[in-house]
């Protein structure tokens, strides 16, 4: 997306790919090939190195906006709210990630989409489910199961090879931004969608703007679709499961 050094580097082969597309689409949890602790240490190397290559946002209202929803939503969720990052990248493109080690990164482009808090919640809400939910750790050992994954899980942990950056974060859920799309399965999307719509609303944010949200989002691309649309199921098969889900939650 943005990180001019590193788009457009795909590193994995098409079949590595397919692989992991194929295990992540099975029935179950694929095993825990990768601890936790290996799997943030991913997510903080990624981050830093997408600090070191992507300018921040000047926009003091956009920072100020992405860090409050941040922090009412992890409040909500018992999280520490002071060891989480949270900050707006300068970017047109219509994107938002939150990696292992509590980092979380939205675009400026977001916000011509995401146009108030609870709508931006919606799109922070859905990203933290990736990651409480710990999707990044089943994409990893997914990734990690391939032929392809077991040569390269050396580089990825020991960043022997600088290459391997396009890996990691890709499997991290910045694939859009390298241009190397490894996205969720539908039942991990759907399940950080849920988890996503359950805080905003737990949160005291309007539930029915996440369905907005994703209207608008499917508005903006016209002949392109956002980036975020590129790693995300059709909108309007999400908001189907989204309105069942609301219609359980209270008013």
């Amino acid at each position: 997306m943005a990180c001019s050094c590193l788009t457009r580097r795909r590193f994995l082969a098409t079949t590595a790919a397919g692989s992991v597309m194929s295990l992540s689409g099975c029935v179950g949890t694929p095993p825990a090939l990768v601890s936790s602790s290996e799997v943030e240490a991913m997510g903080l190397r990624a981050w830093s190195e997408l600090r070191a290559q992507q300018p921040l946002s000047r926009d003091t209202g956009f920072q100020s906006s992405a860090q409050q929803v941040s922090r009412r939503l992890l409040t909500h969720l018992g999280e520490p709210t002071g060891a989480w990052e949270v900050q707006v990248f300068s970017s047109p493109e219509i994107n938002a990630f939150a990696l292992p080690g509590r980092k979380i990164g939205v675009y400026e482009g977001m916000f011509r989409v995401a146009r108030t808090p609870d709508q931006l919640a919606a799109v922070i809400g859905h990203e933290i489910g990736h990651l409480l939910a710990k999707h990044p750790e089943e994409r990893i050992s997914a990734e990690v199961a391939t032929e392809t994954g077991l040569r390269l899980i050396g580089g990825m942990l020991g960043a022997s090879n600088v290459g391997n950056a396009d890996v990691i974060t890709a499997a991290l859920g910045l694939g859009a931004q390298v241009g190397l799309l490894l996205p969720y399965s539908r039942n991990q999307e759907l399940e950080a969608d849920e988890f996503g719509v359950r805080a905003m609303v737990g949160a005291g944010y309007e539930g029915r703007q996440a369905i907005t949200l994703w209207q608008q989002m499917e508005l903006a691309g016209g002949a392109r679709s956002p980036e975020f649309l590129a790693t995300h199921p059709a909108p309007a098969a999400r908001i189907g499961a989204m309105e069942r889900l609301l219609a359980t939650l209270p008013a």
